[in-house]
C-alpha cells in the first residue's frame, strides 16, 4: 500500500513501540494532518475468546454519551399504530410487504439501521439473503426487534452502536469523529470499552482483553496501554 505525505506525516508522531495512555493517544489524534473530511476515530479491540463457540460470542449495543457524529437513516417494518408512532418518533421510512420488491430488485439501501416489531420478522426474514450480508438484518440482541419502536428509533438518533466480534475475535467500531476533541472521544471510549467489559461472558477464560488500538479512518494505529 503506498502511503500518502499525510499518512507519513502522522505516522512520524507515532511511537510504534509504545502503548499510549488513551487519553494521550487522542491527544495526539488532535495534533495530526487534517483530512478533507471529518475523519471517523475507529477503535479495534482484541479478545481473547472464540467467536467459533455460541457461549463466548460478545455481542451488544451502548449510547455513547456524545453520539457518534453521523445521523443514521432508519427504516422501520411495522404495522398499524406501531407504524404511526415509528413515524411520529422520526423514522425516516416505515413500511410492510410493500417494501420487500423494492429492497430485492431495485437495491434500495438507502438506510442505516433497520428496526422491526416482532410480528414483522416473518416478513423481513424473506430478506435475510439481502439484509444478513450487509450486517442490516434487526436482532432482539442489538435492540432492533422490539414493540417499543420510539425508544429503538431514539437511542439510534442519539448514537447507540452495536459492537460484535468478527471471526478474528476483534471488535471494530468508530466512537466519534477527530472534530470532537480529545475530551467528547474519551467519554465515548470509556462507556464503549465499559459495555465490552460487561459483556464478558462466562465462557471467557484467560485474559479477556487482549489489545485495544485506536486509529482515524486515513491514519497511522496506536496501541493503548490496558493498565
Amino acid at each position: 500500500m503506498n502511503k500518502g505525505k499525510r499518512y507519513l506525516a502522522g505516522e512520524k508522531l507515532v511511537d510504534k513501540s509504545k502503548a499510549y495512555n488513551v487519553k494521550e493517544a487522542l491527544e495526539l489524534i488532535e495534533k495530526m494532518p487534517k483530512a478533507k473530511f471529518d475523519e471517523t476515530v475507529e477503535l479495534h479491540v482484541k479478545l481473547g475468546v472464540d467467536s467459533k463457540h455460541a457461549d463466548q460470542q460478545v455481542r451488544g449495543t451502548t449510547v455513547l454519551p456524545n453520539g457518534t457524529g453521523k445521523t443514521l437513516k432508519v427504516l422501520v417494518f411495522a404495522k398499524g399504530p406501531k407504524a404511526d408512532e415509528a413515524v411520529k418518533a422520526g423514522a425516516d421510512f416505515v413500511g410492510a410487504e410493500e417494501l420487500i420488491p423494492k429492497i430485492e430488485k431495485e437495491n434500495w439501501f438507502d438506510y442505516d439501521v433497520i428496526v422491526a416489531t416482532p410480528d414483522m420478522m416473518g416478513v423481513v426474514g424473506r430478506l435475510g439473503k439481502v439484509l444478513g450480508p450487509k450486517g442490516l438484518m434487526p436482532n432482539p440482541k442489538s435492540g432492533t426487534v422490539t414493540m417499543d419502536v420510539t425508544k429503538a428509533i431514539n437511542e439510534i438518533k442519539s448514537g447507540k452502536v452495536e459492537y460484535r466480534l468478527d471471526k478474528t475475535n476483534i471488535i471494530h467500531l468508530g466512537f466519534g469523529k477527530v472534530s470532537f476533541g480529545a475530551k467528547k472521544l474519551l467519554e465515548n471510549y470509556d462507556a464503549i470499552m465499559n459495555a465490552i467489559i460487561k459483556a464478558k461472558p462466562a465462557a471467557a477464560k484467560g485474559q479477556y482483553i487482549k489489545s485495544v488500538a485506536i486509529s482515524t479512518t486515513m491514519g497511522p494505529s496506536m496501541y493503548i496501554d490496558q493498565k
